[in-house]
């Protein structure tokens, strides 16, 4: 079968990015199947799926030779979707003015934790503590951060984190920021308060970013030089104290200090507690930032940024099979995770546009490229049961 105009879409895509230097025509073949695959509404992200919506011409087999074995280098295609996004981030924040944003978070592919009898389970998963159950679940724990510059958010690097290797989390976030060379905008670094670390920080201030973060309540400070903590020092704010600040529909009566933190000699903190509670420990927030010059404002807008990651989260579990993969190896595993960033990227680019509208500009494409095949077949005469074959329905 003649390549369909949608898959010729991503092959130029690819081919664009000077992966066709790299890559035989077979994986170059695999991966537009498996991305048209996981653009097609309905796809769970197993390999059968994969196989299925794309119109692969090959045994479903292939694919996971192709992902556990296959001769080709998957960061060729990691690094071409980095110098993507960051030529796309450095044109938005020339064009705008607007400062650059990096998210950092991690997330958890649940797995059903395999019986002591099961001779190959999936490779690399642990137990892990997830914020969302509020317990320890069994699978795959990955880093990851996100570029954003005005109102556009790319995945950019990602790590699983094992326990067994002795690399904290901490430690991944802070290898992700320094493989980032050349950038000359403002700069902000957001993480929640588990990242909220002394040497992550340390690595962001190096490289002249500054840093918004979510802050423990538990945290040091000292106010007029007098060691408390920051729900220690809470309890001595009066209502009075506060000013009030909306942000995203949402207002909060809110208290700035500023000073020295441990291991921070000086930084903004904000306290905050949502008009509609009471100022009470249990109800307070608060924000870091080491840009002192930020007013309250700009640093919770900056910081609400952040969302950008959950949602990447949730879009890439929901519609690319992000955690439904039913891979067993390693590298197959960091291969599949791979071609789901790209894809994501490849629907933001080629259409210019959020991945939601991306994504449904593409499945629309589809159709209507499926109806055109179908039709100038039929009038090259081709029999219908052929043309059943051709695309795997017959």
């Amino acid at each position: 079968m003649d390549r369909l105009a949608h898959h010729q879409e991503i092959y130029n895509t690819l081919s664009s990015l000077g992966l066709k230097l790299y890559y035989s025509k077979s994986v170059m073949n695999h991966l537009v199947h498996i991305i048209d695959g996981m653009l097609t509404k309905g796809c769970s992200g197993t390999l059968t799926d994969l196989h299925q919506l794309s119109y692969h011409p090959k045994h479903r087999t292939t694919l996971s030779h192709f992902l556990h074995k296959g001769v080709w280098d998957e960061n060729r295609l990691l690094q071409a979707a980095q110098q993507s996004v960051c030529k796309q981030i450095h044109r938005l924040a020339k064009q705008t003015n607007e400062p650059v944003f990096l998210m950092i978070d991690d997330t958890i592919c649940q797995k059903t934790k395999p019986s002591l009898q099961a001779k190959s389970p999936i490779e690399g998963c642990d137990h892990h503590f997830s914020h969302t159950e509020g317990k320890f679940v069994w699978g795959h724990q990955v880093v990851w951060m996100m570029i954003r510059c005005a109102h556009r958010a790319f995945p950019y690097a990602f790590a699983r984190y094992d326990k067994t290797s002795g690399i904290s989390k901490i430690a991944l976030a802070r290898q992700m920021i320094q493989s980032l060379h050349g950038w000359n905008h403002r700069v902000y670094v957001l993480f929640d308060s588990w990242y909220t670390s002394k040497s992550l920080i340390e690595t962001c201030l190096t490289k002249g970013w500054y840093v918004i973060a979510a802050l423990k309540t538990n945290r040091i400070l000292y106010p007029q030089g007098i060691r408390q903590s920051a729900k220690e020092f809470a309890r001595y704010i009066d209502v009075s104290d506060t000013h009030l600040v909306t942000v995203g529909g949402e207002t909060y009566r809110v208290y700035r200090y500023e000073g020295a933190l441990n291991d921070i000699p000086n930084a903004v903190v904000l306290f905050c507690w949502k008009t509609d509670q009471p100022m009470t420990s249990e109800h307070l927030r608060c924000f870091l930032s080491t840009d002192t010059e930020l007013s309250d404002q700009a640093i919770l807008e900056y910081y609400a940024k952040r969302w950008s990651i959950e949602s990447y989260f949730r879009q890439t579990k929901e519609t690319l099979g992000f955690d439904r993969y039913r891979i067993r190896h390693e590298r197959a595993i960091k291969r599949y995770w791979v071609i789901v960033q790209f894809t994501y990227i490849y629907c933001m680019t080629e259409h210019s546009s959020d991945f939601s509208t991306g994504l449904a500009s593409v499945r629309s494409r589809k159709i209507h490229n499926l109806i055109e095949f179908i039709y100038y077949e039929a009038q090259r005469g081709v029999p219908l049961d052929s043309i059943k074959k051709q695309l795997r329905v017959a």
